[in-house]
């Protein structure tokens, strides 16, 4: 067994500072479990670890995915365990690092990614009955499986459309969302999560997204409009990068989209608080 040590919590907490300290205190190396960090040329929105963050410690699934490129949580755990393994090799420790729920469950448990590839014909039909409407499609997921419907975020049709499809087909509900208690047979894991004052968290969340349009984020999202990307791209669908192409797009200015990123970052920390409070042995770090 490979002792992993992961280091989860809700956005905004200040879970690199603290994977980053940890890891130079206990000879670490860490792989990224955040599904926005991985991508390419997203940099700001995502809040990346810096290059001189990444100079102290080696980071690994992070500024490694062409963001016109699907990728899936079976991919996630394919290249994860490869570095998981290799920094294990080395003498080194192990440490993952984020806040993405499927993919933490991905390296804690052992889990089925078997599922048939389905029919993009009936996902047509899906996405007609639901009018084309996101909103709409999302209840449709949530009416069927609730637990589902928190995993996946609504802006996220493709996927919102897959699960649909594979629950109407019969499965009861779906495996990569099940409380699934078989753990992982390679990797001997200690969860650590990060934990805050709600209040105070969300203050965080607030000040951290300003400190994002500071930095440069408008100019970020207007680059990769430029390079072609639009809202309906799955990259393009992480908070701070929709709500800004999507006000730009109705002729609006991307100071216009400050508040509803900070209120839907707040909400999603809401959600990975409920998320990551199902693991079972945690140990909650207050910080």
């Amino acid at each position: 067994m490979i002792k992993t040590v992961f280091i989860v919590g809700p956005t905004g907490i200040g879970k690199t500072e603290y994977a980053i300290n940890y890891a130079l205190e206990h000879n670490g190396e860490i792989v990224s479990a955040d599904s926005m960090q991985l991508y390419k040329y997203l940099d700001i929105g995502s809040a990346k670890p810096t290059k001189e963050e990444r100079a102290k410690v080696p980071h690994f699934l992070v500024d490694e995915i062409d963001p016109r490129d699907d990728f899936s949580v079976y991919e996630y755990k394919d290249l994860a365990m490869k570095y998981i393994k290799d920094i294990h090799e080395r003498g080194k420790l192990p440490i993952v690092c984020g806040g993405t729920g499927l993919y933490v469950n991905a390296l804690v448990y052992d889990m089925d990614f078997s599922a048939p590839e389905g029919s993009q014909e009936y996902r047509d039909k899906i996405w007609k009955e639901c009018s084309e409407d996101p909103a709409i499609l999302y209840e449709r997921l949530r009416s069927l499986d609730p637990d589902a419907a928190e995993s996946i975020h609504k802006n996220n049709v493709k996927r919102v459309l897959r699960a649909v499809e594979r629950l109407e087909k019969g499965e009861e509900k779906l495996a990569e969302f099940k409380n699934i208690q078989t753990k992982s047979s390679v990797l001997d894991c200690e969860i650590m999560v990060l934990s805050m004052d709600r209040e105070k968290l969300y203050d965080r969340i607030n000040r951290r997204v300003d400190k994002l349009y500071d930095l440069g984020l408008e100019k970020e999202v207007r680059s990769l409009m430029d390079m072609g990307f639009t809202s309906e791209d799955v990259a393009m669908k992480g908070i701070g990068y929709k709500e800004i192409i999507d006000a730009i797009n109705m002729g609006g200015t991307a100071e216009s989209a400050r508040d509803l990123i900070k209120q839907n970052s707040r909400h999603y920390a809401k959600r990975q608080i409920t998320w990551f409070k199902k693991y079972k042995d945690q140990k909650i770090i207050e910080v």
